[in-house]
């Protein structure tokens, strides 16, 4: 309680007596006596006048009376409800009550107008605007996340054949050129390049057939193909074929037992089971080129060669095919030229040309990464053009 109460209709004064100590020196028995001291006292309320009272209502009634005139449109009952319980009040702060004690006038809260949202123009997209964008995506913090070639035509579902290009076939075409001078120079001049043909090959099978890291089964079909050529050396080119096919029968098997040790589930088993088979089987019929008649080898490496760059030619695609065959035909005739076949050299660059293509193709097929053409795009046409080479040039020869 505070000094400021009233006490039988008079206000406690505490220098009435004179004295000054804020105390009184007798008090009735029916005073209740008052501490003029600090208090923790929270229901402490102060004294208004009745001027005071009566500024703060004509305020109230002003605030009220603009709020109305700014919306004329909705009723305001409220206000003059608030002001009939405030002259109510007032009434009993004129009896001297102590409920004429002034609270202070509650305002009615406006609504605001809320602005509707604005929609951000959208900038247009490179697709819309039929401009094509750059080859980058947005920005991230875990890495280059920018897309291949293949994985763009696959989200954008065009055709799953992706040439090799100009790159690989040049590549190709080397490697075309060095089994044609391996196979002038002598048997072991045409075991290097061999080799590295058969690497690629072990290597881009199965990265084409989509495993890697396949450690194990590309050491297993590189490893057939080193030992079909070492057969084929140890037996004498007059039973390549013989060599060839015991060797591929034997890796057959060795697969065979290989993948029936695996613990790996039955599905998986059997495709790894299907690409090593098929890797080893690629590998060891290059070794064809070893078994193949030299001069078979040297037009069969120059027609492959022409092929391949024919193709790679920005032609349309029945075009490329053709000039690709005629100039595996002409390269035939020209290194035919340089040795015994003569013009029958024509037969056999088309026959090599046409395998070549063949191999080309597998290997731009299914969306191919750049890795399976620098492996498979190289290797195949001159792998797949094996049997044409040593079947014809034992034919011709």
């Amino acid at each position: 309680m505070s000094n400021d109460q009233y006490y039988g209709g008079q206000q406690y004064d505490p220098y009435a007596n004179g004295n000054g100590n804020g105390h009184q020196e007798q008090q009735g028995p029916d005073v209740t006596q008052t501490w003029e001291g600090q208090t923790w006292d929270t229901q402490f309320q102060p004294a208004v006048t009745y001027e005071q009272v009566q500024a703060d209502r004509a305020q109230a009634a002003q605030t009220q009376q603009a709020a109305y005139q700014q919306q004329p449109h909705q009723p305001q009952q409220q206000p003059y409800e608030a002001y009939a319980a405030g002259q109510g009040s007032y009434e009993s702060y004129g009896n001297g009550t102590p409920a004429a004690y002034y609270a202070e006038p509650q305002h009615q809260s406006q609504p605001m107008e809320v602005a509707a949202p604005v929609a951000e123009p959208v900038p247009a997209s490179p697709a819309s605007s039929g401009e094509a964008g750059p080859g980058w995506s947005s920005p991230t913090t875990s890495g280059n996340t920018r897309i291949t070639d293949a994985q763009r035509a696959r989200a954008e579902g065009r055709s799953p054949i992706i040439e090799p290009g100009m790159q690989p076939a040049a590549l190709t075409a080397v490697l075309g050129l060095l089994l044609a001078g391996g196979a002038a120079l002598g048997t072991y001049g045409l075991l290097v390049p061999l080799v590295l043909l058969q690497g690629l090959t072990a290597a881009g099978w199965f990265r084409l057939n989509g495993m890697w890291p396949a450690r194990q089964g590309i050491a297993l079909a590189f490893a057939g193909g080193l030992a079909a050529d070492a057969a084929l050396l140890v037996t004498g080119r007059e039973n390549a074929a013989a060599a060839i096919f015991g060797t591929l029968g034997v890796w057959v098997l060795l697969c065979l037992v290989l993948q029936l040790r695996s613990h790996a589930d039955p599905d998986e088993r059997m495709y790894g089971l299907m690409a090593t088979i098929a890797s080893a089987a690629l590998t060891v019929v290059a070794t064809g080129h070893l078994g193949a008649e030299p001069d078979a080898v040297v037009v069969g490496g120059v027609a492959v060669a022409a092929a391949v760059l024919a193709r790679a030619l920005p032609l349309p695609g029945p075009v490329s095919l053709i000039v690709a065959l005629l100039a595996s035909a002409g390269a035939g005739i020209a290194a035919g030229g340089l040795t015994d076949l003569g013009s029958s050299g024509a037969l056999l660059g088309l026959g090599a040309g046409v395998c070549a293509l063949v191999g080309l193709r597998v290997a731009s097929y299914d969306y191919p990464s750049r890795f399976v053409h620098m492996t498979a795009g190289v290797a195949l046409p001159l792998t797949a053009a094996a049997p044409a080479v040593y079947l014809l040039g034992r034919a011709l020869v």
